[in-house]
């Protein structure tokens, strides 16, 4: 059975840490998707990021997470066999490589793919999957040599009814916040010169 306090840690961290980078980030015209590095020994957080597109097109949310973890200190940060990669959304294939090459052997993220093109209209990760890689939805491999990856909407459903119907909320409340970030984004893209917005 799925750790459920895990879970709950995850989802917190989203809310609290993750949201507010990310609603600074899309008044700011970027896109949102966030991450989070956590320690795995105490689940405390390490750094929350988002997306920060406006200033490099390469910031996605976890690159730029992994960006700032890599400008940390080194005496300050954990090995990433330590930790516990956490993505608001499905990681692209950029994303994907950069936890790969940064030795990450897991992430949990929580909205998929499909969600990122079909709720909040980002297609470009099924888009780049298919085109240059030739991969359908789903295609890539999430469990490897390198990590293993778990949605956590995936874990939620294996959960007994009750904590199942919890955290289905929590989770649908954060998907509402999510929603109102992307009328924002949707809104202003116009205005920014992200290549694919």
């Amino acid at each position: 059975m799925p750790d459920i306090s895990l879970i709950d840690r995850l989802f917190d961290v989203i809310e609290d840490d993750i949201v507010p980078k990310t609603a600074d980030g899309v008044a700011r015209g970027n896109k949102l998707f966030g991450a989070a590095i956590l320690r795995k020994d105490d689940r405390s957080l390490v750094l929350a990021e988002t997306n920060n597109e406006m200033e490099n097109p390469l910031w996605h949310g976890e690159v730029h997470c992994l960006k700032r973890f890599y400008e940390m200190p080194k005496a300050d940060r954990p090995d990433t066999r330590d930790c516990i990669f956490v993505s608001t959304h499905e990681p692209c294939s950029l994303c994907l490589s950069a936890i790969t090459w940064t030795g990450f052997d897991n992430f949990y993220y929580l909205f998929s793919h499909e969600d990122s093109r079909d709720s909040f209209a980002i297609p470009h990760d099924l888009k780049i999957l298919k085109e240059v890689f030739t991969l359908d939805p789903g295609g890539y491999n999430a469990e490897n040599a390198y990590w293993k990856s778990y949605s956590l909407r995936k874990l939620v459903r294996e959960l007994p009814q009750a904590e199942r119907e919890r955290l289905e909320a929590r989770a649908s409340a954060i998907a509402a916040r999510y929603d109102e970030l992307s009328g924002e984004y949707q809104d202003s893209k116009a205005e920014n010169d992200i290549p694919l917005n």
